[in-house]
């Protein structure tokens, strides 16, 4: 077993839930209107949903890489090339993060968990950037391409999680800092550019 690599997406993991996103500002958002407790569970319906799109990709490219290199190392090169159009996607962007509670409505906990959920999972880029980005960090020729899968998808939603209830929790403070900081937002997109390129090349000198 490769620890290395499973550090590595950790890190990566780690670096993409920080950088502002869709998922990230609205846990941040829930949390500013709807309190601390609402945030955690829009985090919760989020990460529970990343468990489907986990299943689907232990499953769908196990099998791919059971039938065929060329089909896995194809599935490599488009992801590769996926995840550098999202990092030119972020670099067109404006680097700005803006917050606005006034489209907020205020929501229920069991309700925002099952909005995270139904987010997650009718979201077709979760699924297109999970086959992008997992096979990369497959770390042992001995344990079977299923079960790595699943604990890459748990790695995933530990560290995420790790961040978005971190966001939760210090919603206050962060929307105070980004306010104050205007470079933060700069700081924070080139990370994100930095990162799934990073990926997209790790991605393309990976082994099986």
């Amino acid at each position: 077993m490769n620890y290395e690599t499973l550090y590595a997406f950790m890190g990566a993991t780690a670096a993409l839930a920080i950088t502002p996103g869709p998922d990230n500002i609205y846990v941040l958002m829930q949390s500013l209107v709807n309190g601390k407790k609402h945030g955690i569970a829009t985090m919760a319906g989020l990460m529970t949903g990343c468990i489907v799109h986990t299943t689907l990709l232990a499953f769908g490219v196990s099998a791919i890489i059971k039938q065929s290199d060329s089909l896995f190392l194809g599935i490599k090169v488009l992801g590769a090339i996926y995840l550098s159009y999202l990092a030119f996607q972020v670099y067109k962007s404006d680097s700005s993060v803006v917050l606005s509670g006034d489209t907020v409505p205020q929501k229920g906990i069991w309700y925002l968990f099952r909005q995270g959920f139904i987010m997650n999972v009718l979201n077709p880029k979760v699924t297109i950037f999970f086959l992008a980005f997992f096979p990369a960090f497959l770390f042992s020729d001995e344990i079977s391409n299923v079960i790595q899968f699943y604990v890459l998808g748990g790695l995933f939603i530990a560290v995420s999680s790790l961040v978005f209830g971190g966001i939760a929790l210090l919603s206050g403070s962060i929307s105070v800092y980004l306010k104050d900081n205007t470079r933060a937002g700069w700081y924070l997109k080139w990370l994100q550019i930095i990162v799934f390129l990073g990926i997209a090349v790790y991605l393309l000198i990976s082994d099986k």
